[in-house]
């Protein structure tokens, strides 16, 4: 039996004050598409509200703005967690969460600081 202390804790997420815009970056270096809005963040993943859902277990590339005060762009490769169908979870927007497959470490640095200083 573990103790609650030797638990990891959760992942900390940050809910947005304003969505952050989500593209699809595409390969063949097009610009990238609208994809969904980002309506929380951790160092880990997001939730992207969309009602273009990809299926579990499938990547993409994503390029997003950092939050604010943060500055730059975040671009990695993201692997689809869940999905929430159009409809089927009312109140609960339609979308996916994801998590960040080779997310850059001084990004996922710089996210981790910024939800720790908003608690």
């Amino acid at each position: 039996m573990t103790n609650e202390a030797d638990r990891p804790k959760a992942d900390l997420r940050k809910n947005l004050r304003a969505p952050l815009i989500i593209q699809k970056v595409r390969i063949d270096g097009e610009r990238p598409a609208f994809f969904g809005y980002s309506k929380n963040i951790s160092k880990s993943g997001m939730f992207i509200a969309s009602t273009n859902t990809i299926q579990a277990g499938e990547q993409i590339d994503l390029e997003f703005q950092l939050p604010p005060p943060l500055k730059g762009t975040a671009r990695c490769r993201c692997e689809v967690v869940w999905k929430r169908p159009p409809g089927t979870h009312l109140p609960f927007e339609p979308g996916m969460g994801i998590k960040f497959v080779d997310m850059p470490e001084e990004i996922s640095t710089r996210l981790d600081d910024w939800i720790r200083e908003q608690l």
